[in-house]
C-alpha cells in the first residue's frame, strides 16, 4: 500500500515514514503543499496524510484543488490540537478522517487501515429526493432552487439518509457512518441533528422528507410531501 505524507516537520514526517514502513506502507514523503499536491495527482497513492499548515500551499488549499482535479484519494488529515473548526473545515473541503496532534502512532495506523479498507470511493453523483438535491462534490444543498446552508455534520448525515433514501436506517447505522464507529455518547445526538435537518430541508419548503420509523430509525423517503 502506497501512503503520501504531506508534512513540513521533517522529524514527524521520517517518523512516520520509517514506522509506516514497519507496517508493510511503501511511502513518498513531500515538504511543502506544492509538491504535495503535485504528488498526489500525478503519482498513485492509497492514503494521503495531510498536514494543514504547511508552506507554499496550505493543507486546505491542496485538499480542495485535489477534490476539484477529481482526485478522491483517502485523505487523512492531520489537525491542530483541540481544533473543532479545523476538523469541519476539513470535512467540509472532503476529507475522510482526520487526527488531532499529538497523535498516537498506533492510532494513526488504525485509521489509515480503515481508510484504505474503505477504498477511494468513486466521483460522487448529485444526490436527489423530490426536488432536494445534494452534490458531495461541490458541498451544496439545494431545495426547489434555493441553497440550503448545512455544517458538516448535517451535511454528512443528509447525505447518509440520501444514499439510502426510502430505507429505514437505525441509529446505529447513523452513529457508526456518520459520528464514529468508536463514538460512546449519548445516542439522543441523532434525534438533534434530524430535527436540526427537518427545520432547514422541510418546514422552510412545507415538506415532510424524514420519517421516524417507530423501533428502527429513520427514512428520508423519495418524495417530500
Amino acid at each position: 500500500m502506497r501512503v503520501l505524507v504531506v508534512e513540513d516537520e521533517r522529524g514527524l514526517a521520517a517518523g512516520l515514514a520509517h514506522g509506516l514502513a514497519t507496517e508493510g506502507f511503501v511511502t513518498n514523503i513531500a515538504y511543502d503543499g506544492v509538491d504535495g499536491l503535485w504528488r498526489a495527482v500525478n503519482e498513485p497513492h492509497d492514503v494521503i496524510v495531510l498536514d494543514i499548515m504547511l508552506p507554499g500551499l496550505s493543507g486546505y488549499e491542496v485538499l480542495k484543488r485535489l477534490r476539484k482535479a477529481g482526485v478522491w484519494t483517502p485523505v487523512l488529515m492531520l489537525t491542530a490540537k483541540d481544533g473543532e473548526y479545523d476538523e469541519a473545515d476539513a470535512l467540509d473541503l472532503g476529507a475522510d478522517d482526520y487526527l488531532a496532534k499529538p497523535f498516537s502512532y498506533v492510532v494513526l495506523v488504525a485509521h489509515l487501515r480503515a481508510l484504505l479498507r474503505r477504498g477511494a470511493p468513486a466521483r460522487p453523483a448529485v444526490l436527489t429526493a423530490d426536488d432536494l438535491t445534494l452534490d458531495p462534490a461541490s458541498r451544496r444543498c439545494h431545495r426547489a432552487g434555493r441553497e440550503i446552508a448545512l455544517t458538516a455534520r448535517e451535511f454528512a448525515l443528509l447525505e447518509f439518509l440520501l444514499r439510502h433514501r426510502d430505507e429505514a436506517v437505525s441509529k446505529t447505522d447513523i452513529l457508526t457512518h456518520v459520528w464514529d464507529e468508536n463514538y460512546d455518547g449519548d445516542t439522543n445526538i441523532v434525534e438533534v441533528y434530524v430535527g436540526y435537518l427537518r427545520r432547514k430541508i422541510d418546514v422552510p419548503f412545507d415538506r415532510q422528507s424524514i420519517d421516524t420509523i417507530r423501533g428502527a430509525g429513520y427514512r428520508l423517503r423519495g418524495t417530500g410531501q
